[in-house]
């Protein structure tokens, strides 16, 4: 299993684009998916909560976070040592 973030979002929504710029100026590598224009992305959103689309979600070494707080997303990401 990879560390490597994966950030489940939308391009209009302010905290996506929040932690993907903090996650570009930490220079942490990331896979970003737009889960309104990748429904496969967004299905894995939803087998995870129950079917409903949640977002900002982030997947971080096997565990999800969703709509973390900058220092809940620190904590999991220095537990990965990514930080």
């Amino acid at each position: 299993m990879s560390n490597q973030p994966v950030l489940y979002g939308a391009d209009w929504c302010l905290k996506t684009s929040g932690f993907r710029n903090f996650l570009q100026r930490e220079w942490v590598d990331f896979i970003y998916y737009d889960v309104e224009n990748n429904e496969e992305a967004a299905q894995r959103v939803r087998d995870h909560y129950d079917g409903k689309l949640k977002f900002p979600v982030l997947e971080i070494g096997g565990v999800w976070l969703k709509n973390p707080g900058m220092g809940e997303l620190r904590d999991a990401l220095k537990q990965q040592k990514l930080l």
